[in-house]
């Protein structure tokens, strides 16, 4: 049996992406095969396909793109307890396998259930974003009750989670965005909302426990003056830790959001009960990819983009 999937031969760029039959996976003892309904559309995957993902190196092409995925279960190996055929799972994968595809392995410590009332392509969605914010503020920020927290690209991705999460936390939130996403970014919990391309952050948010910084460069440069001393940065790209040194601030080595069961559990059920929602930015088909991709890479959407797969 074959099926669709989405895969980089050379390092290249979004419109000379293969969209092929592959073999499709069978399930091992502790693991199941799921039925992919929506896989997720994120930076790492447009920064693979041109080779600026470090961890993707040539020698390891082709590669199926994508990282995360909800479907149902659609077979389930030997030694898989507590799945069935037919469950509603999300999960956010290992890089050796890839979500945009019509069917993907899924070990057990991936499978996430998706709760009842949550939707298909909102656990699709989620999962590397919410990885992404969740342990960026909490595993590696130390995010605590109460604090001052200056998120940047706000209404992106990963950053109207991280808002919504900060929010969770009772902190006092500052965010930047462009003009036309700052009534989005206040209705996502954030106290000040500051315009990235009028206004100078640094002069509106100040005496900051952490940064939540996933834009680098000028911006990275300038946020270390927000920080109260010994507060943190923390970075989706490279810290400039000789910089973070001179303003008596921290940073933490460079990092990659991972799987994450247990936690991606918990922002599953923050998004059941209202507390979370995920911004759906454009729903694009599987044989679409490259559109998606490009729109993804470009246009600086508000919240996710999606792959439905049919």
């Amino acid at each position: 049996m074959t099926i669709t999937a989405v895969r980089v031969h050379r390092f290249t760029n979004p419109e000379t992406l293969q969209i092929e039959r592959i073999d499709a996976p069978s399930p091992d003892g502790g693991a199941a095969v799921v039925r992919v309904e929506v896989a997720s559309v994120n930076p790492v995957d447009w920064k693979t396909a041109e080779g600026k993902y470090a961890p993707v190196s040539e020698d390891k092409l082709p590669i199926v793109l994508g990282r995360d995925l909800a479907g149902t279960i659609a077979e389930v190996g030997s030694d898989l307890e507590g799945w069935s055929v037919g469950d509603r799972v999300c999960a956010f994968i290992d890089q050796a396998r890839g979500a945009q595809a019509e069917q993907v392995l899924v070990t057990a410590n991936e499978l996430v259930r998706v709760p009842d009332g949550v939707e298909t392509e909102v656990a699709g969605a989620l999962p590397l974003a919410a990885m992404t914010a969740w342990q960026g503020l909490f595993d590696h920020g130390g995010l605590r009750d109460g604090q001052r927290v200056l998120v940047h690209g706000a209404a992106g991705g990963v950053g109207h989670l991280a808002v919504q999460l900060a929010r969770w936390k009772n902190c006092t939130i500052f965010a930047t965005a462009s003009g036309g996403d700052l009534d989005f970014v206040r209705a996502l919990g954030a106290d000040t909302a500051i315009d990235y391309k009028a206004e100078r952050f640094e002069e509106i948010a100040t005496n900051l426990d952490l940064v939540f910084d996933t834009q680098g460069g000028e911006i990275q440069q300038r946020s270390f003056a927000t920080l109260k001393r010994g507060g943190i940065l923390v970075s989706t790209l490279n810290p400039d830790d000789a910089a973070a040194a001179a303003h008596g601030v921290r940073t933490v080595p460079r990092w990659h959001a991972t799987p994450d069961a247990v936690a991606l559990g918990h922002v599953l059920d923050l998004v059941a009960d209202g507390t979370v929602r995920v911004e759906i930015a454009r729903r694009v088909r599987l044989d679409e990819v490259e559109a998606a991709h490009r729109f993804a890479r470009t246009d600086h959407p508000r919240g996710k983009v999606i792959l439905t797969v049919k």
